[in-house]
């Protein structure tokens, strides 16, 4: 049973390199340095500091006395998922081992990853204050102006021009692509990063499905009333991204008793919000609800 659970430890990091690579909004992830794990599980810590502004200063009696307020905040998960699968028994255990190894990466790359992607996107499209514009754009003159105008909104907003990143989906990048003029190069540059992002991660809600009885097949679908978005402007440190992987759960056939298999368990518990004093970091465009 130890060499299992040994097996299970030595996958954990191969299998954060498949998430790091696959999940399209990894790049959000937030600075681990400044997110700590809660008492609980599926708990984090979350810092939030707060600071008087300026006052009038006064000669005779100096500053006008000030306070900054420095809070951490526990906060639960919002995304708390798993799954289990069976691989029958093999001839020993490196032969599981293997055959763990190329599901499991699998599982997260086409299962795992898009609804993470999906759920993020989503939550933060329903974030309080954040902007979200319905909009259909036809053409690529029609997405520069419709990207440009968000980006002069995060401006009037003072939200850092740097860590701007643009998620898109592939046709209306394309489409600015295909202009190649000197307008659209230039507002191509002014993000930190461009992801196009496939239309089915790419939702402003989603519904989760449980995996059980009519909803078996697990996994997400776009939610009803939810429309498909056009592309998202994310300033990053508005966010709060941190994932957490849990140690991948081995059950030896010995201890299985409903079958000679080894069984594999996956959960993963993540957390995806946005500052309440930095929504003006989000900003939605998407096409009308069909």
């Amino acid at each position: 049973m130890a060499n299992a659970i040994e097996l299970a430890k030595s996958y954990v990091p191969k299998l954060d390199e498949v998430y790091k690579l696959a999940a399209l909004t990894s790049v959000l992830d937030s600075d681990g340095a400044e997110l700590k794990e809660g008492a609980n599980a599926g708990e984090f810590i979350i810092p939030k500091m707060s600071m008087d502004g300026l006052g009038a200063y006064d000669r005779n009696n100096g500053y006008a006395q000030g306070s900054v307020t420095m809070e951490n905040e526990t906060v639960k998960a919002n995304f708390d998922r798993g799954r289990k699968f069976v691989v029958d028994v093999a001839d020993d255990l490196e032969t599981a081992g293997l055959a763990f190894g190329k599901l499991s990466a699998e599982f997260i790359r086409t299962m795992v990853v898009p609804e993470v992607d999906a759920f993020r996107f989503a939550a933060y499209c329903g974030a309080d204050g954040a902007t979200k514009k319905e909009e259909t754009l036809a053409d690529g003159p029609a997405v520069i102006k419709a990207i440009s105008a968000a980006c002069s909104a995060m401006d009037d907003a003072e939200v850092p021009n740097t860590d701007r990143y643009l998620f898109i989906t592939p046709a209306l990048l394309q489409a600015v692509k295909d202009m190649d003029t000197t307008k659209s190069r230039e507002v191509l540059s002014d993000f930190a990063g461009i992801v196009k992002v496939p239309q089915g991660r790419f939702y402003t809600g989603i519904k989760q499905l449980s995996g059980k009885d009519s909803e078996s097949k697990g996994g997400y679908t776009k939610a009803t009333g939810a429309a498909d978005l056009n592309f998202m402007v994310i300033h990053k440190g508005a966010l709060i991204q941190y994932t957490k992987h849990a140690a991948p759960k081995i059950i030896t056939p010995e201890y299985n008793n409903d079958s000679d298999g080894y069984i594999f368990g996956y959960r993963l518990l993540s957390l995806a919000d946005v500052y309440e004093n930095k929504v003006a970091g989000v900003y939605a465009s998407h096409k009308p609800v069909a």
